[in-house]
């Protein structure tokens, strides 16, 4: 006699049972809202709206584009890879990770930036917590990281230690050290975007020409990696994406693809924060250049003012009548 036994199904990691095919509609319909990086969204939003409330609530004055920027173009952006489908398939396929990756590293942290959640503070906080803050942004490691060219290397060594060495295998199977490479994109990034193009008060502040300098040099970055990506005669992550089994994605197009969008997004990214910086660049020149129009009109203004009293004095003067001689 045989007995037939019926055969659960398949998990996760043997086939595509639990995740179907990834299209645009999966961004909407996977999304998990119980992440830590949900929370931290969260509390990051409820702080700097709180920020802009007492400003308001004392009567000054917050621009709401920096609101809009640092709300919705950076921790929007953030939360629209990291608790979407986006984040539900950013294990299953490298280029939805490499999209990821673009967006917490570059895209998320620039909005950051030109949020000046730092200045936000500095004009919310009062006595000890302020002067904490300041202490901080001013402390000697603040100070080496937030130095661009550390900042940069930094930047630019990150991807490649993670992607050519046995680390990112690690992410894929440990979900604790996954959740920390997300933290670490964006903590990056903001210390590569925010000393460039922040408008906080942060120190190593660059001139606008070598901020502009250091810009261009990072745009060939992403497409070296990009291309050696697209070449590259191994797997990222070694046999784990052939070992999901997925009968919908081929691991060595899906890498290809990962590299174009690396090579192409990092390119557009690079070209238009480097837009952003030109465009600070010449408002910085138009501020200075009224600084200077109203410095000359004082001193003009100080120095008429001088010759109408001197000239006052010399009408005010009386007359001398001098005596009349003897026989005049």
């Amino acid at each position: 006699m045989v007995l037939l036994v019926e055969t659960p199904p398949l998990l996760a990691a043997a086939g595509d049972t639990v995740l179907p095919p990834f299209t645009a509609a999966s961004i909407f319909t996977e999304i998990n809202l119980t992440s830590l990086i949900a929370l931290f969204l969260l509390i990051a939003a409820a702080l700097y709206g709180y920020g802009v409330y007492q400003l308001r609530l004392r009567g000054d004055h917050w621009p709401a584009g920096r609101t809009v920027a640092f709300v919705a173009g950076g921790l929007g952006s953030i939360a629209a890879v990291t608790v979407s489908g986006i984040e539900a398939y950013d294990t299953t396929l490298v280029s939805v990770h490499m999209v990821q990756h673009m967006v917490l590293s570059m895209v998320g942290p620039i909005f950051l930036a030109l949020g000046a959640p730092v200045t936000l503070a500095l004009r919310t906080l009062h006595g000890a917590p302020r002067k904490t803050l300041l202490t901080v942004i001013h402390s000697g490691p603040v100070r080496v990281l937030t130095f661009p060219l550390v900042a940069f290397g930094i930047f630019v060594a990150n991807p490649f230690v993670l992607y050519f060495t046995g680390l990112y295998r690690q992410t894929l199977e440990h979900a604790w050290l996954h959740e920390f490479i997300h933290l670490h994109f964006i903590v990056t990034g903001c210390l590569f975007f925010w000393p460039l193009l922040g408008l906080d008060p942060l120190p190593n502040r660059w001139p606008y020409p070598a901020r502009a300098l250091l810009m261009v040099l990072s745009v060939p970055f992403h497409t070296v990696l990009g291309l050696t990506i697209m070449q590259s005669k191994t797997l990222l992550g070694g046999d784990y994406y052939p070992n999901l089994h997925l009968s919908w994605s081929d691991p060595w197009n899906d890498q290809v693809t990962a590299g174009g969008i690396l090579w192409a997004g990092g390119e557009i990214v690079s070209v238009t924060m480097l837009g952003i910086l030109v465009l600070q660049w010449i408002k910085q020149s138009e501020r200075e250049a009224r600084r200077v129009d109203r410095a000359l009109d004082r001193a003009e203004a100080q120095e008429a003012a001088r010759e109408a009293a001197i000239a006052n004095k010399i009408t005010e003067q009386p007359a001398v009548v001098r005596p009349r001689a003897d026989g005049d």
